[in-house]
């Protein structure tokens, strides 16, 4: 439920006495917070990070962990994988868009490597193991794995595949409990602690407050009910999150996600947002949203999807989010998956981080005729699909959608169908627009003085396709610009 709370900005001049005061003061203690938190206090600022729950580590703590990071990282090259910042943009321009931020992608593919290097000298760990199998993350420490499609069609005929889903490495993972983002945010804000960081917990952010001259001096929280004014002598850091637990925004921005919120946590109301909003900031591709698909990839890999009207749509072999967004976006959220019962026990028995996404059959038949009837589907349509699938699948091939022929297999009997209707769940992608050094930009195109953000509450480098990692990834990545700039400030 978003506050109550005027949200228009409060003028410095009406305030009488600050509660706390620092150089630099961030709102939000998730991943991008403590990334922007770490940079300024190197800088040399004074750091107050302004926490709403109980603790530190926000949705990156609950998450599984993936990190978006290639152009040849350590970690990619002691797993035996080429990659390069020019291969690593070829492949994001492709996936993230339509209208990616090319100039941001290219910021972040040149500096990813240092990232990498950064996050490890903070004390983030990462087994240098590679999992290959399908899955949502891998199910045991391995530090990388494909997360975005790379090694399927048809990115994999744009761009070299390179795996870039790096795993902080982590015993007993529990995503959604302690997931593998745990051993990410942990270090990081034990670096931010050493570094003498000071954080303040329960602070709901209201407003912003300015000076005379239209610049951002301090913001306005509740603590307990209670109002409290907090003075930032330097800059402000927005990183609260993003805005799919906000009704009235995912109505107004992303109405594809309505009922449908996931993979965030609830006190992801879009209140940064409004904020800056009220100051004037600018929006970038606030309907971009990532949709988790919540089947477990080991069976939709061995079967053929199908939509509604019983005809394929997507390479089945491809990453689980861009399943979900091709099905709630694009086939009206229908989904079946046509499994054949050796598929589906192999699938069953394969090792998997998500056992729990194992979906029974609805229906079970021993021909496709048999099948498609009982699933009220148009006499021929499934039959059809099933052929041409199978035609191609006896020499190893997938010419209409192009799966790899490795998961390419003729549809036998019995044969038994999945409903996989509205399975699916979602994030928003969009927010305030920024620069690449994390300024919050005013619609006129100027950045607004003394704010800055990052994370979910901004725009990154995804226009609207996803691979799992980036938003941890751009998260700390322009968290540790936003930190770096705020601690510049005069």
């Amino acid at each position: 439920m978003v506050d109550a709370t005027p949200i228009r900005p409060r003028s410095a001049a009406t305030v009488a006495e600050w509660d706390y005061e620092a150089d630099v003061v961030v709102a939000g203690y998730g991943i991008a917070g403590v990334s922007a938190s770490i940079e300024a206090a190197r800088a040399g600022a004074d750091v107050l990070v302004l926490e709403r729950t109980s603790g530190w580590g926000g949705a990156a703590a609950l998450a599984g962990g993936f990190i978006y990071l290639g152009g040849g990282t350590p970690l990619q090259k002691a797993c035996g994988f080429d990659d390069s910042p020019e291969n690593m943009k070829t492949f994001m321009m492709a996936a993230l868009g339509p209208g990616a931020d090319e100039e941001k992608i290219t910021d972040y593919c040149e500096g990813s490597v240092e990232h990498y290097n950064w996050l490890v000298d903070c004390g983030v760990p990462f087994k240098e193991s590679f999992w290959g199998e399908p899955g949502w993350e891998p199910p045991f420490d391995d530090g990388l794995m494909y997360s975005g499609g790379e090694n399927a069609a048809p990115f994999n005929d744009i761009a070299t595949p390179a795996p870039r889903g790096h795993v902080p490495q982590m015993d007993g993972k529990r995503t959604g409990e302690k997931g593998g983002g745990y051993m990410l945010m942990k270090p990081l804000v034990d670096t931010a602690e050493k570094l003498g960081v000071r954080a303040e917990y329960d602070m709901r952010v209201q407003t912003l407050v300015t000076d005379d001259t239209g610049r951002v001096v301090g913001i306005v929280t509740k603590q307990y009910g209670k109002e409290v004014t907090v003075r930032a002598r330097r800059g402000v850091v927005l990183a609260t999150g993003s805005f799919a637990y906000n009704d009235k925004m995912i109505e107004a921005h992303a109405p594809r996600l309505i009922g449908r919120p996931g993979a965030a946590i609830e006190e992801h109301d879009g209140r940064s947002i409004l904020m800056a909003q009220a100051l004037g900031a600018d929006l970038a591709h606030m309907d971009a949203t990532e949709v988790a698909f919540v089947c477990d990839p080991q069976l939709i890999v061995r079967g053929i999807l199908v939509n509604g009207r019983g005809q394929r749509y997507v390479p089945e072999d491809t990453y689980s989010g861009r399943i979900g967004q091709m099905t709630l976006f694009h086939q009206d959220n229908q989904a079946f998956l046509i499994i054949d019962e050796a598929s589906y026990e192999e699938g069953a028995a394969a090792t998997t981080a998500t056992p729990f996404l194992r979906v029974q059959p609805k229906w079970a038949a021993e021909t496709v005729a048999e099948l498609e009837s009982d699933m009220g589907l148009p006499a021929g349509a499934l039959q059809s699909t099933v052929e041409v699938y199978n035609k191609h699948a006896a020499e190893g091939s997938d010419p209409l959608l192009h799966k790899k022929s490795e998961w390419v297999k003729p549809i036998g009997t019995p044969v038994a169908a999945l409903d996989l209707r509205g399975f699916t769940l979602g994030f928003t992608l969009g927010g305030l627009r920024t620069t690449v050094n994390s300024e919050v930009l005013h619609v006129s195109g100027e950045p607004i003085p003394g704010l800055f953000a990052a994370g979910r509450c901004t725009s990154g480098v995804c226009a609207g396709g996803y691979a799992s990692g980036t938003s941890l990834g751009d998260g700390s990545f322009y968290g540790r610009r936003a930190g770096i700039s705020a601690a510049k400030e005069a």
